[in-house]
């Protein structure tokens, strides 16, 4: 009998205990279920967000072998440094070529340039003789008409008067051949300016093509284009390599990281540019980041996709589509960093009522 009163009391007091867990874990369920509920009436909540940040190729501008790799996979990098060097001898020797022609262009326009002033003044000399050809002309011309007055008087002989014909024409043809001369020398010195025009545009093209031939040399250096990280390396000294080719990946430290956040279309109707938005990234699950959306998608990510769905062939299924928006990270650079591309954070922004 007392075995059985003992027992009693032993279930009063498990079942009293049990109650009294029962109710604490009712109660933290409902005070849970409360938040939770409020927390969705008030706030748009999505798991579906990566941070984003720029990541640029590294291209090469110049062909030939790697003679040099300067940074290694992960490795802080500042606006300027050379990452990779690329044989430049072949790109010097085309840089000495062309120097070489330009300096024989420039010469030979020095001489083109002489050569119209010597022309130009041998046209100037035969212009002076027409003007003597034509003097003598002129009195040859006064004689012969006075001896053909004399000739009708029979004051002259006619051997005379054919003497004066004579000189008359010579002076003509002396007019006629210094005339000719002098548009020859003429037609000359045009001659000798086209050519010189044809060494000025040579010049312009030798000096266009040294330039180039100059910032090729300037490619054989790669250089960090900003501040950042290296990504991963894919390249060994002695590679070679084609222009255009990626030589690595850099991650831009100057700029601003993002979060894209797809969030259903049902969600979108109370947010607007400007909200602050809050969140946490998976590796750091207690530290609370900040942001604001600046952008909204202008189409569904669906609708970026290489097959898009095309809801007109009848095998349609009514789906709820998501809209990405972009979400600036505020936090100081400090904080920020701790966010790398491609990690998945938890968004929430509180609606506008």
């Amino acid at each position: 009998m007392r075995n059985r009163n003992r027992y009693t009391v032993t279930d009063k007091l498990i079942t009293k205990i049990t109650a009294w867990i029962a109710g604490i874990i009712a109660v933290v369920l409902i005070i849970w279920g409360i938040i939770t509920l409020w927390d969705a009436y008030h706030n748009q909540y999505t798991n579906d967000a990566q941070v984003q940040e720029y990541i640029n190729p590294v291209i090469a501008r110049a062909g030939g072998f790697i003679t040099a790799v300067k940074f290694e996979e992960n490795q802080a990098v500042k606006k300027g440094d050379t990452l990779i060097l690329i044989d430049q001898r072949e790109y010097t020797i085309q840089e000495n070529q062309t120097e070489a022609a330009l300096l024989n262009a420039k010469a030979q326009l020095q001489v083109w340039k002489s050569k119209v002033q010597t022309l130009t003044a041998t046209a100037q000399i035969y212009r002076s003789k027409i003007e003597v050809s034509r003097a003598e002309l002129i009195k040859e011309k006064l004689e012969l008409d006075r001896y053909k007055k004399l000739a009708e008087t029979e004051s002259a002989t006619h051997q005379k008067l054919e003497a004066v014909q004579a000189n008359y024409d010579v002076a003509a043809a002396e007019l006629l051949s210094s005339t000719e001369k002098y548009q020859a020398s003429l037609s000359e010195v045009n001659d000798a300016r086209a050519q010189e025009a044809v060494v000025q545009a040579e010049i312009k093209r030798l000096a266009s093509l040294l330039d180039r031939h100059k910032l090729d040399v300037t490619y054989t250096a790669v250089i960090a284009s900003y501040d950042g990280f290296m990504g991963r390396r894919t390249i060994e000294v002695g590679q070679m390599i084609d222009p255009g080719q990626v030589l690595a990946y850099i991650v831009n430290g100057e700029t601003d990281k993002w979060v894209v956040a797809n969030y259903k279309e049902t969600q979108i109707e109370t947010m607007k540019l400007g909200d602050t938005a809050t969140f946490t990234a998976d590796s750091y699950p207690n530290k609370t980041f900040k942001g604001v959306i600046i952008s909204f998608s202008p189409a569904t990510g669906s609708s970026f996709s290489l097959l898009p769905p095309d809801n007109s062939t009848g095998n349609y299924v009514k789906i709820v589509q998501r809209v990405p928006v972009r979400i600036r990270v505020t936090n100081p650079k400090s904080e920020s960093r701790l966010l790398k591309a491609g990690m998945n954070v938890n968004v929430t922004i509180a609606k506008n009522q």
